[in-house]
């Protein structure tokens, strides 16, 4: 067991859910828009609020002696910079990946069957049967093989698509081969349905940008579970209010879109407010995490998705 650490939680409804933690560590409310009420410099640890702003999240470092930062997302971009040496990161990778891959298929289907033109019919009261694309036997280009891509992956199994994997470098697994990213734009021409799973980092920032998008066959439909930055929004934009491709995103750049933002007046477009992770299951699977992290720095062991040492 290693020294007294005190470990800020952004809500009391977590530390109430976490309950009892070990001796040597203990919780104080900080959700980093009001003072916490101890000094900031006895936070050792920190458990950053879910989806917070920006400007919220900068207060952070005005903790001097902090050493670990946990978020409860999975994706960490501009953390790094924001934190720099101060401390560790650990993310919550693993949390949203059931979440989340349930919303990548759900999109795709949504899309393809046409659920948006079927809510606007059913506003206008409108019977207007037609046929749609459909997910079955589709080729589905899936760009991402971590552990949300692999949960998709699986998720695809039943609907009898012809998947093409893309990861940063070609290689094998126990489930296939997996082209490389690099590889996308050759391989683009057959993608019917482009689904997006990568973290946001300068390899992937616009990685789908306006050549890959005009190699993509008539009536593709892009998904975007990963960041709105990964896709050129302008790029996007032309192709989608053109009529030539589908988008159905969790994800935007910027967020929230903007009201006057052409993406909403486009009937090709299916737009979600960056909820893929947002379900009822985040919370009980955050607290289980929080359990096994608080196990391990109370014994000085660094925990979980450490993707960042000071």
């Amino acid at each position: 067991m290693s020294a007294q650490r005190t470990i800020s939680f952004p809500s009391q409804e977590l530390i109430d859910a976490v309950g009892s933690l070990p001796e040597n560590l203990k919780p104080v409310l900080w959700d980093l828009q009001t003072d916490p009420q101890v000094p900031l410099e006895d936070i050792e640890i920190a458990v950053m609020p879910y989806m917070a702003a920006p400007a919220a999240l900068r207060n952070v470092r005005k903790a001097p002696n902090l050493k670990i930062v946990q978020t409860q997302t999975t994706g960490y971009d501009g953390m790094v910079e924001l934190i720099g040496d101060r401390a560790d990161i650990n993310t919550a990778a693993g949390v949203h990946a059931a979440s989340t891959a349930e919303m990548a298929i759900g999109l795709a289907i949504a899309s393809l069957r046409g659920f948006p033109q079927a809510v606007r019919d059913q506003r206008d009261a409108r019977w207007n049967p037609q046929q749609w694309p459909g997910l079955a036997d589709r080729t589905v280009g899936l760009v991402g093989v971590g552990g949300i891509g692999e949960e998709i992956r699986k998720r695809l199994e039943p609907f009898e698509v012809n998947l093409l994997r893309f990861g940063s470098m070609a290689r094998t697994d126990d489930h296939g081969e997996i082209l490389a990213a690099s590889d996308l734009a050759a391989h683009a021409p057959k993608i019917e349905v482009l689904i997006l799973i990568v973290p946001l980092n300068n390899s992937t920032q616009h990685l789908v940008d306006a050549q890959l998008l005009a190699q993509l066959p008539d009536g593709a439909t892009i998904v975007n579970v990963a960041r709105g930055p990964v896709v050129d929004t302008q790029a996007l934009v032309a192709e989608v209010a053109s009529g030539r491709l589908h988008v159905a995103s969790d994800v935007f750049d910027p967020e929230p879109l903007p009201g006057d933002h052409p993406l909403w007046k486009c009937p090709n477009a299916l737009i979600i407010p960056h909820n893929g992770g947002n379900t009822a299951a985040f919370f009980p699977r955050m607290v289980k995490l929080l359990h096994r992290q608080l196990a391990a720095w109370s014994a000085g062991q660094p925990g979980e998705n450490q993707v960042h040492r000071s």
